[in-house]
């Protein structure tokens, strides 16, 4: 009897393995599907997921670079920044010299550090800080971004940042910290050199030391005389010919290697605004670079109080200045 109810017992209609056997051959038949529906050619990348920076500045004479158009030329080396209330991240320009002298964070990485805090980051978390607690909002403009670590410093605060580099090997490094950061809808960026005409100039670029190329030959080889140097032409524009009127600016950093006047002056309008309204000034003041680009520290004081900055500081080899 036990073993003609065996015989008789309805067969399970699947088994652990026949199910593992349908399962497999529906996803082949789903992927197989899937292939063969696709459009020929490839769906193109929403502006949502693409490096794209898009034009917040429609008047200006020239179109913002595209991060989304500029292949990377290595490898991106980057970390975390130390020490800072808002930290970023941000990809080294150079490498140094391997295996002998390589760049001094890439060290610090194979010793399991951060990157070293930039004393210009550092700065302009400080002076936002400061204005923001005074209710001051507005665009932070960056002149001579290099790398962009003034300006991932005050994105990461939630500022508006626009910055100027002629560079284009920073500018690549720029396009990796607009990502890395995921500030893509906090930083236009322009490859211009600001100054005090619109139309294109003679720039200098050392290579091996980007963060001290300059308009001035003398100027750019004034600390590293041995480097190489390439001359190129790099387009200008004046921070009035992008900046309009209605755009309320908190903070102005330039760091320019003597250039400095010619920024300032292509700022007029802007600078001139009332004391409340009036960005808070950072740019460097050193007298040799200045000299190289037949100005002076002199000249430039002159020239801010003629738009009404007379109170400046001195903090190293950059002044601060405002209305107030």
């Amino acid at each position: 009897m036990a073993n003609a109810w065996k015989r008789d017992k309805s067969p399970k209609l699947f088994s652990a393995r026949s199910l593992l056997i349908l399962c497999t051959t529906s996803l082949l038949l789903l992927t197989l599907f899937f292939l063969l529906s696709r459009p020929s050619t490839p769906t193109p990348i929403s502006d949502s997921t693409a490096i794209r920076v898009q034009n917040r500045f429609p008047l200006s004479k020239i179109p913002p670079f595209d991060c989304y158009k500029s292949p990377q030329a290595h490898p991106v080396i980057a970390n975390l920044v130390e020490g800072l209330k808002h930290p970023f991240l941000y990809s080294l320009s150079d490498f140094g010299t391997w295996p002998d002298k390589p760049h001094k964070n890439i060290v610090r990485m194979l010793k399991g550090k951060l990157f070293r805090k930039p004393d210009i980051s550092v700065t302009m978390q400080e002076v936002l800080e400061r204005l923001r607690g005074g209710g001051k909002e507005g665009l932070v403009v960056d002149v001579g971004a290099n790398v962009g670590m003034a300006s991932f410093a005050a994105a990461v605060m939630g500022f508006r940042v626009l910055a100027f580099e002629p560079v284009y090997e920073n500018l690549q490094r720029i396009c990796d910290g607009i990502w890395l950061n995921r500030v893509d809808e906090f930083v236009t960026v322009f490859e211009a050199a600001a100054s005090d005409e619109l139309g294109n100039i003679t720039f200098h670029k050392l290579v091996g030391r980007l963060d001290n190329s300059a308009v001035s030959a003398v100027g750019a080889k004034l600390a590293f005389k041995s480097n190489e140097e390439i001359e190129l032409q790099v387009r200008t524009i004046p921070l009035d010919e992008v900046i309009p009127e209605s755009e309320k600016v908190v903070v102005i950093k330039i760091d320019v290697q003597g250039w400095e006047l010619h920024v300032l002056k292509g700022a007029s309008r802007i600078l001139s605004r009332k004391a409340s309204e009036a960005p808070y000034l950072i740019y460097e003041e050193d007298e040799r670079l200045l000299q190289a680009s037949n100005s002076s520290s002199k000249e430039i004081r002159d020239f801010l109080h003629s738009v009404g900055y007379h109170n400046c500081t001195q903090h190293g080899t950059d002044a601060h200045c405002t209305k107030n």
